[in-house]
C-alpha cells in the first residue's frame, strides 16, 4: 500500500488506514485480531482509535493486539481526545492529558505517533487547548500532533498560533468527515490544510455504509443503520440528493466492473490534500474488499461525473 507524508512532516501513513471504532462492541476481538493482520499484511500502518469508542474498549481490544499479533513498530497509532470513554466533552489540558495518560494505559504503549484533539469547545480557551498539544510531545506521550472536527477558520487559527512561537509544537493533521455525500470540507477546512501545511485524514469516507449502496431498497437488518447506536451516522445521507449520488456511484461501478465501494474509497484516495482515509469494516471479510482500492485509478471522466452530482455547492 502507498505511503504518504502527513501535510508537511516526515511522518509517512498508508493511504488507507484502520478505523477501530467498532472494535469492542460490533467487532469482537477475534475479528479484530483478523482485521488487523490482514491490513498490515496488506501495507497498510495508520492504525485509529479514540477513548470514545465502545467506550474504551477499543483501545484495550487493539492494546491487547499490539506486539503480540503485530509489532508496535510495524504500525503507525493514532489516538483522538477531546470525548472521554463515558462520552463527556473536555478540551480543557487537564482533562486532555489525562485522557491521553487513559489512552496510554488501555493501549499498553508510552507513546502516540499521532494525537488528534477535538471537536473545539466554546467553553474552553483554545490556547489552553493547544497548550495541550505542547505538552504531550514535549513529554514524549506523543510524536505528532493534529485536530479532528474543527471548521476551516478554528484549522487556521490553532496552526497559526503554533507556528507564531518556535516552542510551540505545528499541527500535522486535520481529520475530517469527509465523502462523496459530504464535501463541505472543500469550502474550508481544505483550504486552510494546503495553505498552513496540514495533511487531511478523511473519517466516514462511505458516509457510513450509505455509498455502499446497501440501503438502495431498504434498511438491511444487520446494517449500521438499524442499529440504535449507529443510526445518526447514516440518517443524514438517506435523502433524495444522497440517492442521487449513490446512483450515479452504482453507474460508474457498473461501467468500470468495479463495487460502489471501490469507487466511493478511490474517488476520496485521489483528492487533493488528502493524507490518508479511514475505513472502519465491521470484520475482516469487508475489510478484503477495501483493501482491493489499492489498485483502482478513476477516469478522470468518472471523477468529473462524480463531482458534478455530488459537488459542495449542493449541499
Amino acid at each position: 500500500m502507498r505511503q504518504r507524508a502527513v501535510g508537511r512532516t516526515g511522518l509517512q501513513v498508508s493511504a488507507f488506514g484502520l478505523g477501530t471504532s467498532l472494535w469492542g462492541r460490533d467487532t469482537d476481538e477475534y475479528e479484530a485480531r483478523d482485521c488487523l493482520t490482514g491490513f498490515v499484511e496488506a501495507g497498510g500502518t495508520l492504525v485509529e482509535t479514540a477513548p470514545g469508542y465502545g467506550g474504551g474498549r477499543s483501545e484495550e481490544v487493539l492494546g491487547g493486539l499490539l506486539g503480540d499479533v503485530v509489532g508496535r513498530d510495524d504500525v503507525v497509532l493514532a489516538a483522538g481526545a477531546g470525548v472521554s470513554a463515558s462520552g463527556a466533552k473536555d478540551a480543557s489540558r487537564a482533562g486532555l492529558l489525562r485522557s491521553l495518560d487513559r489512552s496510554l494505559q488501555r493501549l499498553g504503549v508510552d507513546a502516540v505517533d499521532l494525537w488528534q484533539v477535538g471537536p473545539w469547545s466554546d467553553r474552553v480557551p483554545w490556547e489552553e487547548t493547544l497548550a495541550a498539544l505542547d505538552a504531550a510531545v514535549t513529554t514524549g506521550r506523543a510524536r505528532y500532533v493534529g485536530v479532528c472536527g474543527y471548521a476551516g477558520w478554528q484549522v487556521a487559527l490553532a496552526q497559526a498560533w503554533q507556528l507564531a512561537w518556535p516552542q510551540r509544537i505545528p499541527l500535522a493533521s486535520a481529520g475530517v468527515a469527509y465523502s462523496l455525500a459530504d464535501r463541505r470540507a472543500e469550502r474550508d477546512v481544505f483550504p486552510a490544510a494546503a495553505a498552513l501545511g496540514l495533511g487531511v485524514i478523511a473519517c466516514a469516507p462511505l458516509a457510513g455504509g450509505v455509498l455502499s449502496a446497501k440501503y438502495r431498497t431498504g434498511l438491511p437488518a444487520d446494517s449500521r443503520g438499524a442499529a440504535s447506536h449507529l443510526e445518526h451516522t447514516v440518517a443524514p445521507y438517506l435523502d433524495e440528493r444522497g440517492r442521487g449520488i449513490v446512483e450515479a456511484v452504482v453507474r460508474a461501478a457498473e461501467g468500470l466492473s468495479l463495487t460502489p465501494v471501490e469507487v466511493a474509497l478511490a474517488w476520496v484516495r485521489g483528492r487533493p490534500g488528502v493524507a490518508s482515509v479511514i475505513v472502519g469494516a465491521r470484520t475482516a471479510a469487508q475489510l478484503r474488499g477495501v483493501l482491493t482500492v489499492e489498485d483502482v485509478e478513476l477516469p478522470a471522466e468518472i471523477v468529473a461525473a462524480l463531482d458534478d452530482v455530488s459537488g459542495p455547492d449542493r449541499d
